[in-house]
């Protein structure tokens, strides 16, 4: 979908089930962000574009993900600030450090 073909309630829509989207498998899945992964909308831009590059995944996650692939790549991130805030801000996808036990 071409965002210059969307009307304002199609892309109210779009952003609210991108909101709700979850990554479910992989470095950014549940098994290391419990419990339900990193919103896709937090993801960073350097993973959408390896899954441009290779292929995104079939069906709607795979679909909302070359959206929010195309939002960032255009510059447009601060979109998702007031869904982050509803949700209660962005999810850090940093590694943490281990912490020093003495």
């Amino acid at each position: 979908m071409d965002f210059t073909e969307i009307d304002r309630d199609d892309f109210r829509n779009l952003l609210n089930e991108i909101s709700k989207t979850f990554m479910p498998f992989g470095k950014f899945g549940p098994s290391f962000h419990p419990p339900n992964g990193v919103p896709i909308m937090d993801l960073p831009p350097e993973y959408l574009t390896w899954f441009k590059e290779r292929g995104f995944p079939k069906g709607q996650l795979g679909e909302l993900m070359q959206q929010v692939c195309e939002i960032k790549e255009v510059g447009m991130d601060q979109i998702f600030e007031p869904l982050r805030q509803a949700n209660g801000g962005r999810v850090s996808t940093r590694k943490r450090r281990p912490s020093a036990d003495f």
